[in-house]
């Protein structure tokens, strides 16, 4: 059918502008007006920021604009079962800190701890969190680092760190997945995820650190 009486054909879906890119690139100074006046003040350097150069700015926005995104990452970053079963099993109250997605919400609903979320800086924790933390445990109770960074910090301030052997990977949903994610996340891994051709791939091959590890400190009854 042709002229005027023919129907409207859709084109191609346009893909969204930030398709493809790695974190560094996602974003711009122009995103930063998603943040609240406060989040600015504890994200934001004075005179601007740039998420380009600043990658924890990136990841700030990746939050707030891109959570789906977020997510797919994270539920494929499976803790070592031996950080869970290391966990007491059973407390009468729990404050988990930086649940973010809740992709740990349920299997560590018993537990007191924080993961993945914590570090020295202020805006993420900082001296101030830190304190805060151990002035809600309980005495005799144990506040729980999981996938701890900065150990040194932590350890000049009373914790201790335990850490579980073995192989460990990141379960993508799937390969396309895994060659996605690695163009976004890990860039200079991407070209050996594409050739390993498959979804389970080893932290070491993304040059982090595995969920393996646990700071923790048991205050004083």
């Amino acid at each position: 059918m042709t002229g005027p009486e023919a129907p409207a054909r859709a084109g191609p879906p346009e893909a969204s502008p930030r398709a493809g890119r790695e974190l560094r690139s996602r974003y711009t100074a122009a995103d930063l007006s998603v943040f609240t006046p406060e989040e600015a003040s504890r994200f934001v350097p004075r005179g601007g920021g740039d998420p380009q150069s600043d990658v924890t700015l990136a990841w700030e926005l990746l939050y707030r604009l891109e959570p789906e995104l977020y997510d797919r990452l994270a539920s494929a970053e499976r803790l070592h079962p031996g950080v869970v079963a290391w966990l007491p099993p059973v407390v009468d109250r729990v404050a988990e800190v930086g649940a973010g997605t809740g992709r740990l919400t349920l299997e560590l609903i018993d537990r007191v701890l924080a993961c993945s979320a914590f570090t020295p800086a202020a805006e993420h924790g900082g001296e101030g969190g830190l304190a805060e933390m151990e002035r809600v445990c309980r005495p005799g109770g144990c506040v729980a680092i999981i996938w701890p960074n900065h150990l040194e910090w932590l350890a000049a301030r009373g914790y201790q760190y335990v850490s579980f052997p073995g192989a460990m990977s990141v379960e993508f949903g799937s390969y396309a997945d895994a060659v996605e994610l690695a163009g976004i996340f890990f860039p200079r891994a991407a070209d050996e995820v594409r050739r390993l051709g498959r979804r389970s791939v080893p932290f070491e091959v993304l040059g982090i650190n595995p969920p393996r590890d646990v700071a923790f400190k048991v205050l004083a009854a």
